[in-house]
């Protein structure tokens, strides 16, 4: 073999192995997406598996408050149905607006703002909500990196014959304008 054929198949094994480096690359990143999309899930699994308990040590004392505890049943029972970050995302926004008002009824009965169970429950909940909002930007983040990943060159060559696609965000949508709003209770 001459010193040109030796030159020729160095540079496409060089290639080849540019492709296997680069295609790896986009797998870990989407993985890493799924894995943290799985991580918001496991978050939320929790909140709902709480949810109920506080319903509960609410229902005793807001008994007349049926409205407040129906909506968040419904939102949890929402939640819990969703599939997708966006339709997740919805429900856990309504959840959380339902929340905020049981939350706010806490004030109106100073015997529930004084349960122990109501307290430890709302303690837990504010941590998950913690962990939550944590592992969303997390999420977002490897999203993030994900789909810049995919659309720069020359990843982008490889990306969209392989079957990598954009992932959505795990965004508040129409909904970041009313999270930060106190809730409004009315007798």
């Amino acid at each position: 073999m001459t010193t040109t054929t030796w030159i020729v198949l160095g540079a496409i094994a060089l290639l080849v192995i540019w492709v296997i480096i680069l295609y790896n690359g986009l797998v870990a990143m989407r993985q890493r997406v799924n894995q943290a999309f799985a991580d918001v899930d496991v978050q939320l699994k929790q909140r709902h598996d709480l949810v109920p308990n506080l319903v509960e040590t609410v229902k005793g004392y807001a008994s007349h408050e049926r409205g407040t505890l129906e909506a968040v049943v419904q939102a949890r029972n929402a939640a819990m149905t969703a599939q997708g970050p966006a339709q997740m995302a919805q429900a856990e926004n309504m959840l959380t607006g339902a929340l905020r008002q049981l939350f706010a009824l806490s004030e109106a009965y100073p015997d529930l703002k004084a349960n122990q169970n109501f307290q430890q429950l709302q303690m837990e909940l504010s941590d998950l909500e913690n962990k939550i909002a944590a592992a969303r930007r997390f999420f977002n983040n490897a999203v993030q990196e994900y789909n810049t990943g995919i659309q720069q060159f020359p990843a982008v060559l490889i990306a969209g014959p392989t079957g990598f696609t954009q992932k959505e965000f795990f965004d508040l949508g129409t909904e970041r304008a009313t999270v930060g709003q106190a809730p409004q209770v009315k007798f």
